[in-house]
């Protein structure tokens, strides 16, 4: 009750913001072409509203995409897990009441990877390229924004943004930008993995009944540590343009060089742990493991997962075929760093994540602070729908923070701004349940429950078409 009676109160207070000139008729112009911005301009489309979409690519690139294509992913394929009890599970079956679009179009694109949402990120992309240059509504522009713009707008402009936008947006918010450096995964063809070292297989036995959706490749405590030695004796790349005397890490995407710089064991506890693996030639458990994750439908490309890295191209090669089965290996893409940018959003946005001083312009996605691709969709898609609310003579949508995606609006628009981190989908950021759960699986299940719960009783409550047209459906 306590809960509600706040939420009804912060609804109130931001009615007023709302009581801008514009209505219905504007156009609305969303910056950035990336998960984020895909999800918000077909989000307000389809609610009526004609939508300018602004993607710089191909005219400028990023350093990280290799493609024009709307939605294109750059680090890993994975959206997460898709298990009810898990963080990111939650926060797709939310987003699936909500009708988002990119999440069915990473099912529709999915490969096997056990527990998780893995997806071709060709076929992912160019679904949802296809379904925005299709929409009537929706008006691709391919040029770069320099400065914020007049009238309703979403910046999506993810962790890459340009460097004349940040600027714009920096005199705007009269500070200075937080960044912290990301790292994208080696990819291997398939075939060149030594299939007679590595094996299929999936944690516990999670995924295919016959075969796990995962190649693993295995490492006795010798191989480990001369794995670890090469390692931590490469090479970094020089960072250009984005090198600074004050590098500022994210703790959820290290480089692998950079974690085992942590202790001799710190890989074998983190992306190279070995539970719930056994390994056939053995009959042990390894150990440590390398996992490898299907990139396409296809079945010819794996990432290696979590295997981030900033080692010199020719040095990479080196270090990674020290990994049992990876030998011989033939290399897709290298891993590479490049910059994540993002606002300090706790003094700059409501929870609506509308600015706090332009009730107008609305920021999603990752520049947000809001990490992992699930949590850039949800953001997208709050950003619209509150935005539309606006153009309406709505109030805007606090969705409670006892929701995943509640939660995730709550944590980056209340955090301590001084120490302000992005942050992913998980329990931690849920309050805590009326009732404390010991077990932590009934615990995360009791979450899952009160969120649901509480999600849809917020759906019914906003009377929104769009959605009232999917229950009728």
């Amino acid at each position: 009750m306590a809960l509600l009676k706040g939420k009804t109160i912060t609804r109130l207070l931001l009615k007023e913001q709302w009581n801008w000139d514009v209505r219905r008729m504007a156009t609305v112009k969303v910056i950035g072409g990336g998960l984020a911005g895909s999800e918000a301009a077909w989000q307000l489309a389809e609610r009526g509203f004609d939508v300018e979409l602004y993607e710089m690519r191909p005219r400028k690139t990023t350093g990280a995409h290799v493609s024009d294509r709307l939605a294109e992913l750059v680090c890993s394929n994975s959206f997460g897990s898709k298990l009810a009890d898990r963080a990111s599970g939650l926060l797709k079956t939310e987003l699936d009441l909500l009708r988002s679009l990119l999440l069915d179009a990473a099912e529709k694109a999915a490969v096997p990877a056990g527990g998780a949402l893995a997806v071709d990120r060709e076929l992912f992309a160019e679904s949802v390229t296809s379904d925005l240059l299709n929409h009537p509504r929706i008006r691709l522009i391919r040029e770069e924004v320099t400065s914020v713009p007049e009238g309703p707008t979403i910046i999506a402009t993810g962790p890459l943004t340009s460097e004349t936008l940040a600027a714009d947006i920096a005199r705007l918010t009269g500070q200075e930008y937080l960044y912290f450096y990301d790292a994208l995964a080696p990819i291997v063809t398939a075939e060149s993995i030594d299939m007679s070292i590595a094996f299929r297989a999936s944690r516990y036995g999670r995924g295919d009944e016959d075969e796990g959706d995962y190649i693993n490749c295995p490492m006795n405590k010798e191989e480990y540590e001369r794995f670890i030695g090469a390692l931590l004796g490469s090479e970094r790349a020089a960072l250009r343009d984005f090198e600074t005397e004050d590098k500022l890490f994210f703790e959820g995407c290290l480089p692998i060089e950079q974690l085992a710089s942590r202790g001799a064991d710190a890989l074998a506890y983190g992306p190279m742990r070995p539970v719930g693996l056994t390994d056939p030639r053995t009959g042990r458990r390894p150990h440590a493991v390398v996992q490898l994750r299907q990139d396409n439908v296809a079945g010819t490309l794996y990432n290696i997962v979590g295997f981030q890295t900033n080692i010199k191209w020719g040095q990479q090669e080196e270090v990674l075929r020290l990994i049992p089965g990876l030998e011989n290996a033939e290399f897709e893409r290298m891993g590479q760093m490049h910059r994540n940018t993002f606002i300090n959003s706790p003094t700059l946005l409501h929870p609506t994540l509308q600015f706090k001083t332009r009730a107008d312009l609305f920021f999603a996605g990752q520049i947000t602070g809001v990490e992992g691709y699930m949590g850039n969709v949800a953001t997208g898609l709050v950003a619209a729908l509150n935005l539309a609310r606006g153009l309406e003579g709505k109030p805007g949508w606090v969705i409670p923070p006892t929701t995943m995606l509640g939660a995730l609006c709550h944590y980056v628009t209340h955090a301590e701004a001084k120490h302000f981190q992005p942050m992913k989908a998980n329990f931690g950021i849920l309050p805590e349940l009326e009732k404390h759960v010991k077990d932590k699986r009934m615990r995360y299940a009791a979450y899952v429950e009160r969120a649901l719960k509480n999600m849809q009783a917020e759906i019914d409550g906003l009377g929104d078409p769009y959605l009232v047209k999917a229950v009728e459906g």
